[in-house]
């Protein structure tokens, strides 16, 4: 457990330490490429905030691989050791327009297993972060653990380019007109901060790659939410995947809208 103490303090401290360049960079103006399509931004904030990430883990940690959006990290095939997930910048096109609504996300595990979490809003300058079996907490406040949900008083977090086809369509509509409300905030990691806090009772997505939700997993899961894809499958860390994050009791509801 001291390795965990060590780490979990040490990310804390990185973390202040973006916020402030990220802050600064933001005074300026930003270099702004595109990658799978138009709407797939990167910018020069993304590529250098992982940078920052990659080589303060690799002077630190020497035997620790690294996942990481941008590509500054390693060639990862299996989750043996140490291995962390990284995303610099979630929700980039919100940073671009919004200039706020964006999160650093980390996932850190074992084996496989996922033992410590970090979702940072760094505007509002508020984390998120959980340790396996020592709780979940935003900044040093203990978050409770997820109670029941239901259908009928559901606010669900989803994206909306995932009713573009018929058949996709088709699943989300009736789930849309069952739920209390729907809401989109861009950010994977804000989706999932959301959950973990109670401001929204699930969040469904149709593709996200493993950074998008790896810190998130870990934080929901240790307040006792469900982490799966759309038919209620395990999600492999190392794979882009549907997911399904939700409270106790209305994950197993929600699933069977995408299992028929």
């Amino acid at each position: 457990m001291a390795i965990w103490t060590e780490v979990d303090k040490t990310v804390k401290q990185w973390l202040k330490e973006t916020r402030v360049s990220i802050l600064e960079a933001l005074e300026h103006t930003l270099n702004i490429d595109t990658k799978s399509n138009a709407n797939d931004l990167v910018t020069n904030v993304d590529k250098e905030t992982e940078q920052f990430f990659v080589s303060r883990i690799k002077e630190h940690y020497p035997q620790h691989k690294i996942v990481g959006e941008e590509g500054f990290g390693d060639e990862v095939h299996e989750l043996e050791g140490i291995v962390w997930i990284i995303d610099p910048i979630d929700g980039t096109m919100n940073f671009v327009h919004q200039k706020r609504n964006f999160f650093i996300s980390i996932g850190i595990l074992e084996d496989g297993i996922g033992k410590l979490g970090y979702l940072y809003d760094v505007i509002l300058d508020e984390l998120y972060c959980a340790s396996k079996g020592e709780g979940a907490f935003l900044n040093d406040k203990v978050l409770p653990p997820l109670q029941q949900g239901n259908i009928e008083e559901a606010i669900i977090g989803f994206n909306p380019a995932s009713i573009h086809s018929e058949d996709a369509a088709s699943t989300f509509i009736p789930l849309l007109k069952d739920v209390r409300g729907a809401r989109s905030y861009g950010s994977a990691a804000m989706e999932f901060a959301y959950v973990a806090t109670g401001r929204m009772d699930a969040y469904i997505s149709k593709g996200l790659s493993p950074w998008d939700f790896a810190g998130g997993k870990i934080i929901v899961e240790e307040l006792g939410g469900i982490v799966t894809d759309l038919r209620g499958n395990p999600v492999n860390l190392l794979e882009r995947s549907s997911i399904l994050v939700a409270r106790p009791g209305l994950h197993k509801k929600l699933c069977r809208y995408f299992q028929s």
